[in-house]
């Protein structure tokens, strides 16, 4: 037996309790573990609230990652009292995922927990921080050195803004980080931020396809106006990682990476492949 968030759907309206459930309830996995640590980011928030269609199956547990310790296993990578964790793979969306005491999910899906982290640090960095580092990565492949000049942080009070910021401080780059929130903006000049500017510019529709040049970077959350407006102000032959659309009201155009993923320019994201990444 174990308890979990379990989600059921009647009538376009979702339902959540905590449910005791029996292994069998499982879904098939050739690993089992025992869920230690769990995050709540967005695509969670989506799930939960029944926004977005993205649960097909009812009823649902949810939770796009977790860390724990592996309890059974048919694969061969991984023994038992192996610690472990996972992200994306749209687990907690397509099949069952961490808002539980127990996951049944396979081999490939995982990686092994850092040596020198715990379970919790690895959840307290989550997706969040994976995807922000993904996106650093990312922009560092394409060129990106902290010579090149100002890099903006849309949405960087949130989770993976957050992050973002602090790394690429740490890394010497000179962080603008774009906010809507003035209490936010003492903690992102905390985290590294060079400045802080107030979001909504970007919010309002370009008047021109190309404006004045200023980003040698981007790493962008939000989406929608914000994303077309910062494309429009990026240095030739810089690049911008998008990660999500937070704003909701998107163009079909900029709905790219509306699930949270970071995408590269050969198709790769961060919630499904790219293991040598993710370690």
């Amino acid at each position: 037996m174990f308890r979990a968030l379990l989600l059921d759907e009647t009538g376009g309206t979702v339902t959540a309790s905590i449910r005791e459930l029996d292994d069998s309830t499982l879904p098939d996995g050739n690993v089992r573990v025992a869920v230690e640590y769990t995050t709540i980011n967005y695509k969670d928030g989506l799930v939960i609230s029944g926004g977005g269609g993205l649960v097909k199956r009812w009823p649902h547990v949810p939770g796009i990652d977790f860390a724990g310790t592996v309890q059974m296993s048919e694969h061969s990578a991984y023994r038992v009292g192996d610690k472990v964790v996972l992200t994306g793979w749209r687990v907690g969306e397509v099949q069952w995922g961490g808002c539980a005491q127990k996951a049944s999910v396979n081999g490939y899906q995982l990686v092994p927990l850092p040596a020198g982290l715990s379970t919790r640090q690895a959840m307290a960095v989550g997706t969040a921080g994976l995807t922000a580092m993904l996106a650093v990565m990312a922009l560092e492949a394409h060129g990106l050195t902290p010579a090149a000049g100002e890099v903006l942080v849309t949405g960087a009070a949130g989770g993976v803004g957050s992050v973002a910021t602090a790394v690429l401080a740490k890394c010497g780059y000179r962080v603008v980080a774009s906010s809507g929130r003035a209490q936010t903006h003492e903690y992102l000049k905390g985290l590294g931020a060079a400045s802080v500017i107030d979001r909504s510019p970007f919010a309002e529709p370009a008047k021109r396809p190309l404006e004045s040049e200023r980003w040698a970077g981007c790493i962008d959350s939000v989406g929608g106006n914000t994303l077309a407006r910062v494309l429009a102000q990026t240095k030739y032959g810089c690049s911008v990682a998008a990660v999500g659309a937070a704003h909701r009201s998107l163009d079909p155009s900029a709905q790219g990476s509306a699930h949270g993923e970071t995408r590269s320019d050969d198709g790769e994201c961060d919630a499904c492949g790219r293991a040598p990444a993710r370690r």
